[in-house]
């Protein structure tokens, strides 16, 4: 049994969490883009310098990024001299096999797929950041829904408080995810809404509670500043929280969600990162590049637009799922 058939027998165990069809039908623009130019550019070439620059190229252009691209392509050199490989057709194999090494070297090779939470450490506290725009309200909400989903009693803070229609978004997925939402009138303290969050959990005796915030990047001293005094006034209530920082990347930006990544770690102690809409783009290689450049796992990634489309992000399941062949063997 080959690798990926390991990992294929894997995966039907996850099933039901994973939603691998979800997954597969969410990167179908990326697996076109990538895998469907791989295919056709491989198609009758010989192996030389000239097609491990292009298939580099190509690399490139699906946002995987230089450095990890340079990577990618450094190890397939080596792989087609030490086994003497000389039928292009091999190449795909090979790149989906170094690739998914590189997975598995990041922090993001693990991930909590069960929603699971330290039941003697309760609430369990969540702060989500990220420009606006990146689908934080969405991601908030979707979240919400799984540790429901999961069995455990959800509270959203509706801490953005300075755009007047981001607690009438929140309020509508704290609806769809049947949780319940603490918020305050629009500019209100938004370290105040998260204190006021916090004890309305402990008294409820809550199981999760997820913190939303304002996603402004401008002045990064005053972002800092703000979460900074959330976090600090959330412990006077809760020594240990916010347990996890997540922060909410758009994937159709591409390489510039990697930079919006990097920004970002240097004013918050992010624990994870969530990237949304991969349905919506063929700039799925991104992923493979923050796995590889931030030591930062990737936790979920959001696949369409329905509240059950936020998945525990598996790496081996996304390298499949992106080069999975269709039963036209194109890719598509």
């Amino acid at each position: 049994m080959g690798f990926f058939d390991k990992v294929k027998q894997r995966l039907s165990g996850v099933a039901e969490a994973l939603s691998f069809d979800r997954l597969k039908e969410g990167l179908s623009k990326t697996r076109s883009s990538f895998v469907g130019r791989l295919r056709s550019l491989l198609s009758g070439r010989v192996i030389d310098a000239a097609l491990l620059s292009e298939i580099e190229e190509i690399l490139i252009t699906s946002d995987v990024g230089v450095d990890t691209s340079e990577k990618i392509i450094s190890r397939v050199k080596g792989r087609v001299k030490s086994e003497n490989i000389t039928d292009s057709e091999n190449i795909i194999g090979i790149l989906k096999e170094e690739i998914a090494g590189i997975m598995l070297e990041s922090p993001t090779a693990a991930a909590d797929a069960s929603f699971s939470i330290n039941d003697s450490d309760k609430p369990h506290v969540i702060m989500l950041i990220g420009v606006n725009g990146v689908g934080k309200t969405t991601t908030i909400g979707k979240l919400a829904h799984n540790y429901k989903k999961a069995g455990k009693t959800v509270l959203i803070g509706a801490a953005d408080t300075f755009r007047a229609a981001a607690n009438e978004q929140l309020e509508v997925w704290a609806q769809r995810a049947g949780v319940d939402i603490v918020q305050q009138q629009h500019g209100a303290d938004p370290a105040a809404v998260a204190y006021d969050t916090l004890n309305a959990a402990k008294s409820r005796g809550v199981d999760v509670v997820i913190i939303d915030t304002a996603g402004r990047l401008h002045n990064k001293q005053g972002l800092m500043q703000e979460l900074e005094k959330i976090g600090r006034v959330m412990k006077k209530v809760h020594p240990s929280a916010p347990h996890d920082v997540f922060l909410a990347l758009d994937a159709t930006t591409g390489q510039n969600a990697l930079q919006q990544a990097r920004e970002f770690t240097k004013v918050a102690p992010v624990t994870g990162i969530v990237l949304t809409k991969l349905d919506g783009t063929a700039k799925g290689g991104a992923v493979i590049a923050i796995a590889d450049n931030m030591n930062i796992p990737v936790r979920y990634i959001g696949v369409g637009e329905r509240i059950d489309d936020l998945q525990p992000f598996d790496a081996m399941a996304f390298v499949e799922a992106m080069f999975e062949e269709s039963s036209t063997g194109n890719g598509n």
